[in-house]
């Protein structure tokens, strides 16, 4: 059987990442003291910088950008479906009153 994959906490993920930026370590030191992939510390770097306070929205919690997109497509989806029937009830009438 494979491995399984490690999760991380939100906190855990900033505690490493503050190793980097606030006690000058390098990512290869971080991931060598903590046990981990130094490739692990510099992607949390780089998603942290990117993000800042929204970065690890954790399982299930979406980004307010990812939460308008689903809104979004919630929103056209029904939309559409409601110009299908509009569509049908056009087309409906339209051959009664011939």
């Amino acid at each position: 059987m494979g491995k399984s994959r490690k999760s991380f906490t939100k906190d855990y993920k900033v505690a490493a990442v503050k190793l980097v930026t606030e006690n000058g370590l390098s990512c290869a030191e971080a991931g060598r003291r903590l046990g981990i992939n130094p490739n692990l510390i510099h992607r949390w770097k780089g998603l942290m910088e990117a993000e800042g306070e929204e970065a690890f929205p954790g399982h299930g919690n979406l980004t307010p950008l990812e939460q308008e997109v689903q809104r979004l497509r919630l929103e056209n989806k029904r939309l559409l479906m409601e110009r299908d029937i509009l569509k049908k009830a056009a087309a409906f009438f339209a051959k009664e009153q011939k």
